[in-house]
Parts: C-alpha cells; structure tokens; sequence
C-alpha cells in the first residue's frame, strides 16, 4: 500500500500537488507510540542524523578536552546557513585542535542566507569549506580524531574508526544492526534505516538514561535548543520551529524529505520521511505534528509553516502548502 498522502498544495483553490510520506514517533522505552504510513521501510536521515554523528565528540570526552562549549556542540548537529555566526565560530574551533579549513573533507557551497550570498557575489569572493552546510558536524569528526591520537585523513571513509564509533551508536540506540551505508552530499558516510529505528534513537536523545550516554545525548539537545540559529541559521525552518516551541523541542531536518524532532519533557522522539524528497511538504508536516502534539506556541512565526502560502513572481499568494486530512485529523496531545 502506498503511504498516505500528508500534504497537499493548492492553487486557484484546488490541489495541483501531493506528497506522500511517512512518520514515527518513539518513546524512551523504545516503544512506537504512533505510526503513519510505511515507517518500516529504510531511508537515509540525511542531515538529520547529525545528533547521533555528534555522539562520539561527546562520549570520547573530545568535547571537553578541547573545552567545547554549547556553542560548539550546537554547530556539530547543524546544517547551517554559511552565515558569519557560524563560520567564524567554526574557524576558530578548527585552529583550537590545530586544523584548518583545509582540512575538512566537505566540499565549498555557497551561503544559504540570500543577504550574504548576494554580497559575496558583489564583492567577487568565492566560498570555501567553512560555508558548507556540515562544516561544524566535519570539525566534531576532526575533533575526535585529533582527541585520540589517530590519522585525521580519510576521517570521513566508512571504515575509519570516527566514523565505525558514529555506527555503533546508531546500533546501539536504534536497535538496528544492519545498517548499510550511502555517501551524503558533504562526502560522509550516511546509515540507512528504518523510520522506525530512528524515532527510537531520537527519543533517547531526551536525557531519560541515568548514565553518561544519556547526559551525552541530554547536553547535546540542550545545545540544539539553547542555540537554533547555530544548528541552522537566520529565518530558516528549524530555528523557527525550536524558538516557537520555547524549549520544548529540538529540530533538525535533512536532505530529501527528512526531518526528526526531540521532544525531551514528553521522552518522545519523532522520524518523518517525505516519499519524493520535498522540503516543504516536510516542513509543513513536521510543523503539524509539533502543533498536534501541543508544543508549538500559538503566536509562533513557525506557525506559517503549517499553511504557507504559495506566491507567484508578483508575490501575490496563488494557493498554499497545507497538512491533508492524515495529519488535520490527528489528536496526539497526550501523547
């Protein structure tokens, strides 16, 4: 059976397109609470991994021998927007562990906030490595590297032991041993896996384990919500949906259609997988769900993500991207 359909975009008054996906949502003790769709079926995480991929900087004591702070572990879990608040920060972290940009295996893009990217292109600069998107997440790799004593090239190969740690802890916390693997776009290596799966790692990213795994993954939301714009930059979607639910929830996208959440007070960690890769209908989608689940603030500026409008070049509003009947339906607060 196909997935349901989740959002829907209008134009003129009628649906012109549909997306179908796909969402999970895990308690701390690992049980599925709610279930939409095919949430059985692999996918990569994408960029939404980037709190487990950060565990390793955490669990090595990295972080702390090379005197991280919230800041820092913030920008490891971001796909920032290339803005000086992250680059400049992420610079001088790669000069503290004795790195620099040229060390970072992902390649340069430029700047997603349009004010920056247009003024580089006036002045004629190119962007480097520190632009892309996952240069802190490329910095924690580096950091854990440098922390235990072993060769920082091919940091971002499967087979290195940064990388085999970033697994482990997958395994560990999803409970999912087969976990084949393809290339992100920044050059490292991404596990595929059930929605499933991952919902159940996100939730314990709630700090619910009495352990130094569980204050690991406790320090590492804490950062995300202390710290939006770092994890993804000004205006974007996940700051606004982290500053609209005032604490309650850590948010991360990823790439084709991915997007997680960390409820920590409610234990509850949520997958969400969009079938054709579209941003917006995951944004739209995750957006419901924070709402559905009583955690996004009613006044919230991310709240124009649940219904965003669709302009034309006139910007005048021609239709909307709007959560379908799967999702306006749902009663999920007490969850």
């Amino acid at each position: 059976m196909p997935n349901p359909v989740l959002v829907e975009v209008t134009r003129g008054g009628y649906v012109e397109s549909l997306h179908r996906g796909a969402i999970a949502i895990a308690d701390h003790n690992g049980e599925i609470v709610f279930a939409l769709g095919d949430v059985e079926r692999p996918v990569y995480p994408r960029s939404a991994l980037k709190p487990v991929q950060a565990l390793p900087l955490l669990e090595s004591d990295a972080a702390d021998a090379f005197g991280l702070n919230d800041e820092e572990i913030a920008l490891a879990c971001a796909s920032h927007s290339g803005e000086a608040m992250h680059t400049e920060r992420v610079g001088a972290w790669l000069r503290r562990i004795g790195c620099s940009e040229a060390d970072l295996a992902c390649g340069a893009h430029p700047p997603r906030y349009a004010p920056l990217r247009n003024a580089m292109i006036q002045r004629g600069e190119q962007p480097n490595r520190l632009h892309n998107n996952c240069s802190g997440k490329h910095a924690g790799f580096l950091t854990v590297a440098r922390h235990w004593g072993i060769a920082s090239d091919g940091y971002a190969h499967a087979d290195h032991p940064v990388q085999q740690a970033v697994k482990r802890a997958l395994q560990d916390l999803s409970g999912v041993n087969d976990l084949p693997f393809g290339i992100d776009g920044c050059t490292a290596p991404n596990f595929m896996l059930p929605l499933s799966g991952f919902a159940r790692a996100l939730a314990k990213f709630t700090g619910t384990a009495a352990d130094a795994r569980g204050e690991a993954m406790c320090r590492i939301t804490r950062a995300m919500i202390a710290h939006p714009e770092l994890v993804s930059g000004t205006g974007r979607a996940c700051a606004l949906m982290m500053q609209g639910c005032d604490g309650h929830a850590a948010v991360k996208t990823g790439a084709e259609g991915v997007y997680a959440a960390i409820l920590p007070e409610r234990g509850l960690g949520i997958a969400l997988k969009i079938d054709d890769g579209a941003t917006r209908a995951a944004e739209t989608a995750i957006a419901t769900m924070l709402d559905r689940l009583g955690v996004l603030g009613r006044d919230a500026p991310a709240r124009t993500l649940i219904h965003t409008p669709v302009r034309n070049t006139r910007d005048t509003i021609v239709g909307e991207c709007r959560p379908a009947a799967a999702l306006t339906g749902l009663r999920l607060a007490d969850l």
